[in-house]
């Protein structure tokens, strides 16, 4: 038997059944079924997925292939599923069912790796949250339309930097601003979170992320009006030129976001570029703040 057929059922055992089921049984996803169930639907994707197939005909003629060398049995999958059954359960089933089970999935793997070292010596959870837009053919996904010719959604994530995993995912219309991704995502008290400048809103950053005890970490938009309440002094050859707590000027902004909070002005010597990074996290260094955003590099690599 092919040692990768091995390895794909030996994966698959972490599969928790019991969980499964009841999630399936949640959703009457089984109902009125005959040969497809939900979990054999799931054995199929995800060997396609394990096995890098482009399209439902690949899976088919993938399975009709193990299924002449009798090797279809020892991956779990009791038939050669053809492609139009294959499409029309993936189009029917209720998504949830598969949602949820990632969910649980992600509560097993997480405490594996929660006291896994990471780069800098802080002890706060730290998550990276950003979005990439993902293209479609618009022809067949005529519902994804995103501009005149093209077709796409996108992909928002929140990982958990310890053992890079993703623990809230969000797909949108790939039109829709980075910003309302923020309404949804999981805030836990004491947790940094690290996210990109499209995501600046502040009175999101103060509703959904301050008011809940966490942390950002993220950059200033250039059009961001402040003043300074007061400076800290800094060591300039870290890279750090300034620490400052500011407040906004803007008597919109100030509505928004009425509390002070800190910018570190910071310049990455490789590049020579200059960074304004602003947080309400007031205890670390400056150049632990610096440091921490460069964390946020995880997330594109994920992706």
């Amino acid at each position: 038997m092919n040692f990768g057929k091995i390895v794909f059922a030996q994966i698959m055992q972490f599969v928790p059944r019991r969980e499964f089921n009841d999630i399936v049984a949640k959703y009457r996803g089984n109902y009125r079924v005959r040969n497809l169930t939900c979990y054999d639907q799931l054995l199929v994707m995800c060997l396609a997925q394990y096995a890098d197939k482009n399209s439902l005909r690949d899976i088919e003629a993938s399975l009709n292939a193990l299924a002449v060398t009798h090797k279809l049995y020892h991956c779990g999958i009791s038939y050669a599923v053809p492609h139009n059954t294959l499409a029309k359960a993936n189009e029917l089933r209720d998504w949830r069912i598969y949602a949820e089970l990632g969910q649980v999935l992600i509560k097993k793997v997480r405490p594996l790796y929660a006291k896994d070292s990471f780069r800098l010596d802080i002890d706060n959870m730290v998550y990276a949250f950003d979005s990439s837009t993902i293209s479609l053919c618009l022809k067949l996904c005529p519902w994804a339309k995103f501009r005149k010719k093209k077709g796409g959604i996108k992909l928002h994530t929140q990982l958990d930097l310890r053992g890079n995993l993703p623990v809230f995912v969000l797909l949108t219309k790939a039109s829709v601003h980075d910003v309302n991704a923020l309404d949804g995502i999981c805030v836990e008290m004491g947790a940094i979170y690290l996210i990109d400048k499209g995501y600046v809103d502040f009175s999101r950053l103060f509703n959904i992320i301050h008011k809940n005890g966490a942390f950002f970490v993220t950059r200033a938009k250039d059009n961001m009006q402040y003043e300074v309440v007061r400076s800290m002094p800094v060591d300039k050859q870290t890279g750090v030129i300034s620490d400052e707590i500011v407040r906004l000027t803007k008597e919109n902004s100030k509505q928004k976001y009425p509390k002070e909070f800190r910018m570190v002005v910071y310049e990455d010597f490789a590049t020579g570029n200059v960074y304004r990074f602003i947080t309400n996290h007031l205890g670390y260094e400056a150049l632990t703040i610096a440091e921490l955003y460069r964390e946020r590099w995880n997330v594109e690599l994920f992706f």
